[in-house]
């Protein structure tokens, strides 16, 4: 749970929530095929399922002691995509949407290329 205080009151966003968002802004970008899980059992059922098991495949949201996020990003990319600018184009992305929806301050985003599509 990511709780944000404003001027308002406090804000609770769900960590699904948060994960499904930052998930659909990672696919937005071009390049990226897909994003991957973080461990080959989680990839195995996800596959085998669908999808429908281990939604939140690929993304990693924690937090540091400044109540800062920090992602890690498991993604598949396209065969072609110049990986270094996909990658930069992921982190303001991320960040861009993070900040503009939640109003909460990323201090980084870690993208890992673990596959891609040909």
């Amino acid at each position: 749970m990511v709780t944000v205080e404003n001027h308002i009151g406090n804000i609770s966003v769900s960590e699904e929530c948060l994960t499904e968002l930052i998930r659909h802004a990672v696919c937005d970008c071009f390049g990226v095929a897909d994003v991957c899980s973080t461990n080959t059992f989680r990839s195995a059922i996800s596959a085998i399922t669908g999808g429908r098991l281990f939604r939140r495949k690929g993304v990693v949201v924690r937090s540091n002691k400044n109540g800062e996020l920090i992602v890690d990003l498991h993604i598949k990319v396209t065969y072609g995509t110049n990986v270094a600018a996909a990658a930069d184009s992921i982190t303001h992305k991320v960040i861009f949407t993070l900040e503009e929806i939640m109003d909460v301050h990323v201090n980084s985003v870690n993208v890992y290329v673990d596959d891609m599509n040909y």
